[in-house]
């Protein structure tokens, strides 16, 4: 490992050794090198498999953005998955939708949603997929694979 000198001004020390104490780090370093390991993942291919986990607020009252998100979801009806709105006040709503396709389909569906305006706190989780070796049925004769949840792009 290399040593580095970093400065931090002192509310955000506080929360790294909140991090670090709610995470049960033994140290500052480990509290950081798991933040910036949680943050940093490596660009994944735009073909590559993936589901995608975007989440954002919105305020549906805003200009049409109650026709335009659902409208996004339906032109992209083959990658979303499912979809969950959480009303959270009077003006504001927490979406998830989980979305599914190579990784360059999945971020563009979730940038389009994220530039709506009104639409604020847009996050996309991507999880690498890996097709199975092995073709398999049932018993019903219908041969197929599956996906799985891979380490790594």
């Amino acid at each position: 490992m290399k040593r580095i000198t970093i400065t931090l001004d002192g509310d955000l020390l506080a929360e790294i050794d909140a991090h670090m104490e709610a995470s049960g780090a033994t140290n500052r370093s480990e509290a950081i090198r798991d933040l910036i390991a949680r943050s940093l993942t490596p660009d994944a291919p735009c073909e590559a498999q993936c589901l995608g986990v975007a989440s954002y607020t919105l305020d549906p009252a805003m200009r049409d953005l109650g026709l335009k998100v659902p409208k996004v979801r339906q032109d992209h009806h083959n990658q979303v998955a499912a979809a969950l709105s959480v009303p959270v006040d009077h003006s504001t709503s927490l979406e998830v939708i989980v979305l599914t396709g190579p990784v360059g389909e999945v971020e563009t569906i979730a940038n389009a949603l994220f530039l709506e305006r009104g639409v604020r706190h847009g996050r996309l989780m991507l999880v690498p997929l890996a097709e199975d070796d092995g073709a398999h049925s049932h018993g019903d004769g219908h041969v197929h694979k599956h996906l799985r949840v891979a380490d790594y792009f």
